[in-house]
């Protein structure tokens, strides 16, 4: 069935768990899909986790009109590889033989409201560590969750390190982090995918939402590659329209507090309209037959999940790891919904075998389907997706037909005017390193920003100033 899909396209979102956004999907069906009865490795809704002092906090229920629902668990939970250690073994140093208890979220999340508090860092009013065993029903997310039961959803799709966002970005994009566990390196020296594909004349595309795309900045094969592969979301949907999307699409949301991304603790149901809109771009596409989306994130952001990571990952190379980690261990479960028509209604898909599913799949997936090499050890050890393909002929129903996307009832916190996010911060350093001329001199000490606006109208301003000079240099050559 692979064969038949012409067009993958990935939306990548922040920093969520499995179970925080999918773990009561199939509560109300004791945790089997009614339409294939197949088992969900989901909530029993008796799952808890001790506080300091011993007192179990049990799983709890986020409604539509929970008070600040789409802004849970109200704050920024540690996500780094220290944190996530913390959370799945109760220490930050992990043991020898690692058997991860996942016993360490509300623990974690309290020391981690104590030093935001001293720094000051945005926590919506009320928050408090019991907030981290806060899950989404499947009624407050309508739309993730009706795809998830519309089309297929993955309950053992891992991130590829127990860690931050970039190293499992670069895993997805790349199939190794190059032994960083930390989000401090964002510029990679390895080939991506997208060199890749370039390569092999397969067509792909990058697209920002509303800013030139941060993952062209990661990798000198991007970053030099024609400005035709590059996009914001408005240009993803005409292309889409039109019946012209590449063979490969990577999407991103907006990167800021006031965003789309879901970033704990931005607004969910901002979200929930991308996922909206992006379905309703391809599906109203002439090109939605021969499709596959992959809806998922990045990594699990410290909010709870019941499952222990794998321990049997294949390092993807020989780079000596950060920490001395060795990258056997898979992060925690993130939420990842597969979506076509030749995908049966309410699949719960998993792979036989002993290695699961996680980001390097899409990897495998796309080498596949264009008869590419793998990238690293990684994804060449890693299962495709493919076989999630088990209809011959397209489906023409809409398992979101009359769905609404949510809208936070209480006001976001955040703006334009807030301090720039952790990701637009990223973002402005590796655009400061652009050259927009011939003197070297000209790459820039970023500029200290007080509001996501200033980083924004940089980030716009010196990717136009370096595009500008590459097409005069382009020029100056074509003259020669």
């Amino acid at each position: 069935m692979l064969a038949q899909i012409q067009h993958v396209v990935v939306l990548m979102l922040e920093n969520r768990s499995f179970d925080h956004m999918l773990g009561f999907l199939y509560a109300d069906s004791q945790n089997v899909s009614p339409k294939t009865n197949q088992a969900f490795e989901g909530l029993k809704g008796n799952e808890s986790n001790a506080d300091a002092s011993g007192k179990k906090i049990t799983v709890s229920r986020i409604e539509g009109t929970t008070k600040n629902a789409y802004f849970k668990p109200g704050a920024d939970p540690g996500e780094g590889y220290s944190a996530t250690n913390d959370q799945l073994f109760g220490t930050t140093t992990p043991p020898s033989s690692p058997v991860a208890t996942n016993s360490g979220f509300v623990k974690d999340f309290a020391s981690t409201l104590v030093w935001e508090k001293k720094e000051k860092w945005s926590i919506i009013a009320g928050t408090t560590e019991s907030d981290i065993m806060a899950i989404f029903t499947p009624e407050s997310l309508p739309v993730l969750s009706g795809l998830a039961r519309g089309y297929a959803v993955c309950d053992h799709w891992f991130s590829s390190a127990p860690t931050e966002t970039m190293p499992n970005r670069i895993f997805a994009t790349a199939g190794t982090s190059q032994g960083r566990v930390d989000d401090t390196v964002h510029s990679f020296t390895v080939p991506s995918i997208f060199g890749l594909m370039l390569q092999h004349d397969v067509s792909w595309a990058v697209y920002g939402y509303d800013a030139p795309p941060l993952t062209r900045m990661n990798f000198p094969d991007t970053t030099n590659a024609d400005d035709s592969h590059f996009g914001q979301f408005a240009d993803f949907q005409a292309a889409a329209a039109k019946g012209t999307l590449p063979s490969f699409t990577f999407l991103e949301p907006s990167w800021g507090a006031s965003g789309n991304s879901q970033h704990p603790n931005y607004d969910v149901s901002l979200g929930e309209q991308l996922i909206h809109d992006v379905y309703y771009a391809l599906r109203n596409g002439p090109a939605w037959n021969q499709t596959l989306l992959v809806i998922t994130y990045d990594e699990h952001g410290g909010c709870y999940d019941h499952v222990p990571p794998p321990t049997n990952a294949v390092p993807p190379d020989d780079t000596p790891g950060e920490n001395g980690f060795d990258f056997k261990r898979f992060g925690l479960r993130v939420p990842t919904v597969l979506v076509s028509p030749l995908i049966a209604e309410g699949t719960v898909f998993r792979v036989g075998g002993a290695t699961p599913l996680d980001h390097t799949s899409i990897l495998k997936t796309v080498e596949a389907r264009w008869s590419l090499p793998a990238l690293t050890a990684r994804d060449a050890a890693a299962p495709s997706i493919e076989g999630v393909l088990t209809l011959a002929t397209p489906r023409t129903d809409d398992p979101l037909q009359g769905v609404t996307p949510p809208v936070s009832k209480e006001a976001s916190p955040h703006s334009k005017a807030s301090p720039p996010s952790h990701l637009e911060e990223i973002h402005a350093d590796l655009v400061s390193r652009l050259p927009i001329s011939g003197d070297t001199r000209s790459h820039d000490t970023q500029p200290v920003f007080k509001t996501s606006a200033e980083a924004q109208a940089y980030i716009h301003e010196r990717t136009e100033a370096w595009k500008a000079y590459r097409a005069r240099s382009a020029a100056e050559r074509a003259r020669r």
